[in-house]
């Protein structure tokens, strides 16, 4: 994990606190964990009678998968699934999704937002910062707590700890979820921003996070399931294929450029990792590194088979991940690349022959 990676630290031999943290679960006592999480589903369970027992974040991918086979089957949950629609889908998210709700015997709450504000909200963040997808990672975290209000459900469950696990500014270990709030993923970009091109505050309310006024009033208890259970992206997948769900290699729709190595990796969408692979021309890596990172940690793969996949791969753009990216904000691909000259970071990346590519390959 290269050090350009926002909040990364390592220690005197060199190592990464996140890799310090998957070596330190020998040391966790997961039993007792899980029995933390009985409890706490014993606590929400029938609460509200015939009504749902919690509300669990979803998509249709593999974790969204093991977490509701956990809740639902392991621990005779009735969970409501809340999940945020996507401005383009695969065929094969399609059917995880509608799979998961006829595997499990769940309902699902899909909101699906105003496309012509979001479809805005894309373009201006694209154009302002390359942070295109802001307005939807923003109501990932928001949604569900304002579902969890509004319905009177306060147990919320996520999935990993993504700061904890890959790398970011919170470093413990916590069950808590509401840190998540804080960790980055979404920028903390004011509202005021964003209003322009006739766009409203009562355009953006997915978006909204409750108050913590409100959060604290109705007692929400946001969890990370990755507290309560060794957490692997590698074994959620082969695991949630028994489950019914299906990779892109699985049912052959799309074999992705630069990321082919993880055709079960945000598999729903088209062009949402358009915005990932940002971080490459801005700090040097995005999803080759951070994955064939966890895949080193859990001993699928060695470093150098990884140092490989990162110089042959990590710098390609799928141009059909491009081509739906453009076509729905409504631009050009010259548009797009002329806007990226703007901003790409020029000590770690060059244009060679057109094409961005690391100025020093990794070692």
């Amino acid at each position: 994990m290269p050090d350009t990676r926002p909040y990364i630290r390592f220690d005197d031999e060199g190592v990464c606190y996140p890799c310090r943290h998957y070596e330190d679960r020998k040391n966790k006592d997961w039993k007792k964990r899980w029995g933390e999480l009985e409890a706490l589903a014993d606590k929400h369970r029938g609460r509200n009678g015939d009504y749902y027992d919690c509300i669990i974040a979803a998509s249709s991918g593999k974790d969204s998968y093991f977490k509701t086979y956990i809740f639902k089957e392991k621990l005779n949950m009735n969970p409501l699934l809340v999940s945020i629609d996507n401005f383009s889908w695969t065929e094969t998210g399609r059917k995880n999704y509608d799979n998961l709700s006829d595997e499990f015997g769940v309902d699902i709450h899909l909101i699906s937002m105003n496309r012509r504000t979001a479809r805005k909200m894309l373009k201006l963040g694209f154009e302002k910062q390359l942070i295109p997808t802001w307005y939807w990672d923003k109501a990932v975290y928001a949604y569900p707590l304002q579902m969890s209000i509004k319905l009177g459900l306060p147990l919320v469950i996520w999935g990993e700890n993504t700061s904890y696990e890959r790398g970011g500014p919170i470093i413990d270990d916590t069950p808590d979820a509401l840190v998540q709030l804080k960790n980055d993923v979404v920028k903390p970009v004011p509202w005021d921003y964003w209003l322009q091109d006739g766009i409203t505050m009562k355009d953006l309310n997915p978006a909204v996070y409750p108050s913590l006024e409100e959060i604290e009033k109705a007692k929400v208890e946001a969890r990370f399931l990755s507290y309560y259970v060794p957490w692997s992206d590698h074994e959620n997948y082969e695991n949630m294929q028994k489950r019914g769900f299906r990779s892109l290699d699985d049912t052959g729709e799309w074999k992705r450029e630069g990321i082919h190595m993880f055709p079960w990796l945000q598999i729903d969408t088209i062009g949402y990792l358009v915005h990932c692979w940002f971080k490459f021309v801005k700090m040097g890596h995005w999803v080759v590194s951070d994955y064939t990172s966890l895949e080193i940690r859990e001993g699928h793969m060695t470093r150098e088979e990884a140092v490989k996949l990162v110089n042959e791969e990590e710098y390609k753009l799928d141009p059909k991940m491009l081509k739906d990216f453009v076509d729905f904000i409504g631009i050009t691909e010259e548009h797009f690349w002329n806007t990226v000259d703007k901003f790409y970071n020029k000590d770690l990346v060059e244009k060679r022959d057109g094409v961005y590519r690391l100025k020093e390959p990794m070692k």
